[in-house]
């Protein structure tokens, strides 16, 4: 008798475990499913050329807002000197709690990694963040915006 019972409580208790890895799967399945088209939008984003031999001195706000959701919404402060990009700031995105930019590959990478690469070429055609190539076009697009203003 007792091994009837400890074998149905087994059960029970394996019925149970399964039933919570179910409901976290399709929970997990729903979100990925659920931002798929912004990612389609991000992974679609053209990076346009910006001619870097005409930008007028200053401190420009460039965003990038996505229209299929908002999750990798983005704005950045370039700063312009002497006709030359000379800073680039994150004020929205890829930020850890501190304020500061996060890390948003296994490497350790910051957008600031990609920040110094615009500056050093003075272009937008930089090489993305490898594991983090939505993250870094949003941010690039938004550093466009910004220039944009500076032309």
């Amino acid at each position: 008798m007792k091994t009837t019972v400890r074998k149905k409580g087994k059960i029970k208790v394996w019925i149970v475990i399964l039933v919570i890895i179910g409901v976290i799967g399709i929970a997990l399945l729903g979100g990925i499913m659920g931002t798929e088209p912004g990612r389609r939008e991000i992974k679609n984003l053209t990076i346009n050329d910006i001619n870097f031999k005409n930008l007028h001195d200053g401190t420009y706000v460039g965003e990038y807002k996505g229209k299929k959701d908002s999750f990798r919404n983005t704005r950045v402060e370039v700063t312009v000197s002497s006709g030359r990009v000379t800073g680039i700031k994150v004020l929205k995105g890829a930020l850890n709690k501190e304020g500061k930019p996060a890390e948003i590959n296994s490497k350790g990478s910051t957008v600031e990694d990609l920040f110094e690469k615009v500056i050093e070429t003075q272009s937008l055609q930089v090489d993305v963040i490898s594991g983090a190539t939505l993250t870094s076009k949003t941010h690039i697009k938004a550093v466009e915006n910004a220039l944009e203003q500076a032309d």
